[in-house]
């Protein structure tokens, strides 16, 4: 089942080459788990400090059945936020298999 991708832009202009590189992440996703119901992904702005220079952040949420995964990363790229963001959904998602994992193997 492929699920359906929300791309969100708060404060920033809407990007096909962002659409793309989120997309393909989503579908990566998918080969730890077929179990993604729906995945949302918000790119901002929420930051202005003065000594840090502009900061981006990128949010995602996926609706995983039995649960769901939230994350959120800030970097000055969009890029590199974007990219840590998923590498970390990656690892909550790898860690939830585990589990479920142990446990079915427990009973």
């Amino acid at each position: 089942m492929k699920p359906a991708v929300d791309v969100i832009y708060r404060d920033l202009d809407s990007s096909a080459a962002l659409n793309e590189i989120i997309s393909r992440k989503v579908e990566k996703l998918n080969r730890f788990t077929d179990q993604i119901i729906h995945s949302r992904v918000v790119l901002d702005t929420p930051h202005n400090h003065k000594h840090k220079g502009k900061q981006y952040r990128a949010s995602i949420e996926l609706d995983i059945k039995g649960g769901a995964v939230t994350v959120a990363r800030d970097d000055e790229s969009i890029h590199v936020a974007v990219r840590d963001a998923f590498l970390t959904a990656e690892r909550k998602i790898k860690q939830m298999n585990a589990k479920h994992r142990d446990i079915r193997q427990a009973h």
